[in-house]
């Protein structure tokens, strides 16, 4: 049994995206999209639990992971261009049929994908992924009042979310105490060894100002939903402090077949809740990839 994950590069258009990839291609796809601050490294150990029945890929945006990191003068960075950027890579690595795994920032850019890719989209797998106005509490006031007024002195204190603090807290902030042991140290470590190389943290600040781009793209992916109704598992950690737990429920509006399962966990579940979400992204996929 070959639980091999090899690590590989291609490039698209110039840049050079690095993915992580294992299992047998013949085998139902699962395409996973990584949420910030991460990258690929989030599925690792993912990808070995289910590399015996699935084919699995992950890609690390520009400026994430091990990708390139383009100036900010040579690469627009949006998450729509991101986007593009991954859906070039879906060509390159030659995906004909997959299913998605929404998380965080890999939410919008994956929501993108769906509506370019409807017909390539077998099912969704969300994970603490926005597509719903319900997720933003009012945690999220102090950035949406910068992006609508910018000040340096607002600056400031939205920046902040972009140091080694900050990246830690992606994984801790409002998760129990008991399931601290869950999170691996060198996750949020590795996020930041990679977040801070030089000129980063200015562009992932630059991205981060394109975000309210996502809000406006809600009715057309819950319009997608309603259309395709593509088969879909929601996974949430209810302590995420980040998207709140209310919008698990939202799916079933558009999605009413959605299986929801809410979790005593925070953001980052496949840290504190990996073996129940493994176990249950296992059987989704065998569910909706009869062989």
């Amino acid at each position: 049994m070959d639980r091999q994950i090899y690590n590989r590069t291609v490039k698209v258009d110039g840049v050079t995206i690095f993915y992580r990839e294992a299992g047998n291609s013949k085998n139902p796809t699962l395409l996973l999209f990584h949420g910030f601050p991460t990258s690929s490294i989030m599925f690792k150990n993912l990808m070995v639990a289910l590399s015996d029945k699935f084919h699995l890929i992950a890609p690390d945006y520009p400026s994430f992971g091990f990708s390139d990191v383009p100036t900010i003068s040579d690469f627009e960075y949006s998450f729509e261009n991101i986007a593009l950027y991954m859906d070039k890579f879906i060509e390159a690595v030659k995906l004909k049929s997959f299913t998605i795994y929404l998380h965080d920032y890999g939410s919008y850019i994956g929501a993108r994908i769906c509506l370019k890719n409807p017909d390539k989209v077998a099912a969704i797998i969300v994970q603490n992924g926005n597509n719903y106005l319900e997720g933003h509490g009012p945690q999220w006031d102090e950035s949406k009042d910068y992006w609508k007024n910018p000040t340096e002195e607002k600056k400031k204190k939205v920046y902040a979310f972009l140091s080694k603090e900050g990246t830690k807290e992606q994984y801790f902030a409002g998760v129990p105490e008991r399931l601290h042991q869950n999170i691996s140290p060198e996750s949020w470590i590795m996020d930041w060894e990679r977040l801070s190389r030089a000129g980063n943290l200015d562009i992932q600040f630059k991205l981060n100002c394109t975000y309210p781009t996502n809000f406006e793209l809600f009715p057309a992916i819950q319009q997608y939903f309603r259309k395709h109704q593509p088969p879909a598992l929601i996974i949430w950690g209810k302590h995420d402090v980040y998207f709140d737990v209310a919008e698990a429920y939202c799916y079933k509006r558009d999605l009413p077949d959605a299986q929801i399962h809410v979790l005593e966990g925070g953001h980052m579940a496949l840290e504190t809740n990996f073996e129940e979400v493994s176990h249950m992204i296992s059987e989704f996929m065998k569910g909706n990839n009869p062989v």
